[in-house]
């Protein structure tokens, strides 16, 4: 194994058994930290890049364990058990007292050998095609994550990462010779649009799996449907496009909206942001589908 195998990564969470993240049966590994910061955020939690105290009101009793806490995060007020993050060190004390796990801290400090190791407990179910996904956040926001990926190639694990592609290009070139599939999110091709909604223009996205698929690297283009965002003739018409100047491309993936992710807010302490409205119908799903998988 590598002499970077020892290098430390936060993990957000390891999930197992994963189909829709590359082909075949995967183990995903999330990592913390985003440059994005998309309304429509399906993994609100993954993109702080420290770790996160997490709460699950329902599963709260009020028991008050957690207000022995050094900090002063936790308090009971008219009933309700109030938390102030500002003064919250993601140490995990209330975590370990809590009795009905309604306190979760997001990011565990875990080795490029660590994280192989686990990944590996699942060998015996990747068969030909399947193996371990690096995603996020942003997997490869740190230049430290082409190490993992070697770490995790040298023990013959096939690799994929799913991308947002606003990262130094040095760290997806780094890391090309280690991946076998950029799962490459292409959230919306209308720059202006893309960064109203994601706080960054789309440029160097595209720009880098350009650069990316001269190099050879293979990718599999993602792109998420928001009704009313990107639901339009001109963005079906430029995926097309992109995908057929791509030599090493080997298709779209279509994912519709889902308002999971605003749930998913409140538990680091943001208004639930989800929003059914922005589903697209089966129709438009339909209709995307039929331009940019030709």
């Amino acid at each position: 194994m590598n002499a970077d195998a020892d290098k430390r990564f936060l993990v957000a969470e390891i999930q197992r058994f994963c189909m829709r993240d590359g082909p075949g049966v995967r183990t995903t590994v999330f990592l913390k930290g985003c440059p994005l910061r998309c309304a429509w955020c399906h993994n609100p939690e993954m993109r702080g890049p420290g770790k996160q105290l997490l709460f699950y009101e329902k599963k709260c009793i009020y028991c008050a364990s957690c207000e022995l806490c050094k900090n002063g995060v936790h308090g009971f007020e008219g009933g309700r058990h109030v938390l102030d993050r500002t003064k919250c060190s993601a140490c995990g004390y209330c975590v370990s007292v809590c009795p009905t796990g309604a306190l979760e801290i997001c990011g565990k400090e875990m080795t490029a050998r660590e994280i192989t190791a686990e990944v590996m407990r699942d060998a015996a179910f990747y068969g030909e095609k399947g193996g371990v996904t690096l995603s996020g956040g942003e997997p490869l926001l740190r230049k430290k994550s082409v190490s993992l990926l070697k770490t995790l190639k040298e023990a013959g694990l096939n690799t994929a990462v799913e991308t947002c592609g606003f990262v130094d290009f040095g760290n997806i070139s780094g890391a090309a010779k280690y991946v076998d599939l950029f799962l490459w999110d292409i959230k919306d091709t209308d720059p202006a649009r893309h960064e109203k909604y994601t706080g960054v223009s789309n440029e160097r996205i595209i720009a880098n799996l350009k650069a990316a698929d001269r190099l050879g690297a293979k990718t599999r283009l993602r792109c998420i449907l928001v009704n009313g965002v990107n639901t339009d003739a001109a963005h079906y018409a430029a995926v097309a496009a992109l995908l057929k100047s791509l030599e090493n491309c080997e298709g779209v993936d279509v994912l519709p909206y889902h308002s999971y992710g605003g749930a998913k807010a409140e538990f680091i302490g943001l208004p639930d942001n989800g929003n059914d409205a922005l589903i697209p119908s089966e129709e438009q799903i339909k209709e995307a589908k039929s331009v940019m998988t030709k």
